[in-house]
């Protein structure tokens, strides 16, 4: 079943939560200053930290018959990180995916219901969007490691943890041209507008009115659930239509904004039935 038509057909569907987030806050391995997670895969202690983060997501989805969306380790593995990386003579990406592929085909049956995102990040600091690419300038930086996901034979492809609705529209029309199915999904800050204040049904409209092949949903990441329900709710009264090309979320267990997280020294979260009550809502 392709991508398309499991989110036409599933519900609900699982992610992966933040692999990243948690090595960096785990004492068994630590992020490359630069690529982040995806050199583990070259190191056989951080490699095993890796895989063991990726099955517990995969184990929940299996164990409760739900389908997975998981996510290659290249959210930083951009042409210009890897060119600062040092590392020359390997496919980073390529070997990225089929890394996972290798994890999913352990499961046996279930493997059948896991799709596997190619993921890219946007070139700044996510929380800043002030450091974002412009969206011609997107389109150009972006190709390069959209085009080395997409040959590798991911399912689709998701740009993830973007807080610039231009940024945004550069990364979706690479995609575009890729020839695979894409997600494009926003930052949020507490009001429901993407971090560089556009009003998320503006972005949506955006990119879906320029691309002949516009993405296959949108999501949002790293915000709370109530960021999410109050950007839903600003689209339903605008364009009901609309509110159906919102699809995911992958959701912070703080409701601290952006610009406040970016500071903290602590991991902020919330009581876990809360957070799991406003996540089924």
């Amino acid at each position: 079943m392709k991508i398309n038509e499991l989110i036409k057909k599933e519900k609900p569907i699982l992610t992966e939560g933040a692999i990243i987030e948690r090595i960096r806050r785990a004492d068994a391995c630590s992020l490359d200053p630069v690529l982040l997670n995806s050199l583990h895969i070259y190191e056989a202690g951080r490699k095993r930290v890796l895989e063991g983060l990726h099955r517990q997501y995969l184990d929940i989805g299996k164990r409760h018959g739900l389908p997975m969306l998981a996510f290659t380790d290249t959210w930083r593995a951009n042409i210009e990180r890897l060119n600062g990386s040092g590392i020359k003579d390997k496919d980073v990406n390529g070997d990225c995916v089929r890394f996972l592929r290798g994890i999913a085909a352990d499961y046996g049956e279930y493997a059948e219901r896991i799709r596997m995102g190619g993921l890219t990040g946007c070139k700044g600091d996510a929380y800043r969007p002030e450091e974002a690419l412009s969206e011609r300038e997107a389109r150009d930086f972006h190709s390069f490691q959209i085009g080395a996901l997409a040959r590798a034979g991911v399912d689709f492809l998701i740009a993830a943890t973007l807080p610039s609705a231009m940024e945004a529209a550069g990364i979706a029309a690479a995609m575009a041209e890729s020839g695979a199915p894409y997600v494009i999904c926003f930052v949020l800050d507490r009001d429901g507008r993407v971090l560089d204040g556009t009003a998320l049904i503006e972005a949506i409209s955006h990119i879906d009115g320029r691309l002949a092949v516009p993405p296959l949903f949108y999501m949002a990441n790293c915000c709370h659930p109530s960021f999410f329900e109050a950007a839903l709710k600003d689209i339903a009264e605008k364009d009901m239509r609309l509110l159906k090309r919102v699809k995911g979320l992958q959701a912070n267990t703080s409701s601290r904004p952006a610009a406040q997280l970016d500071k903290l020294e602590f991991l902020d979260s919330e009581d876990p039935g809360r957070f799991a009550a406003l996540m089924a809502r």
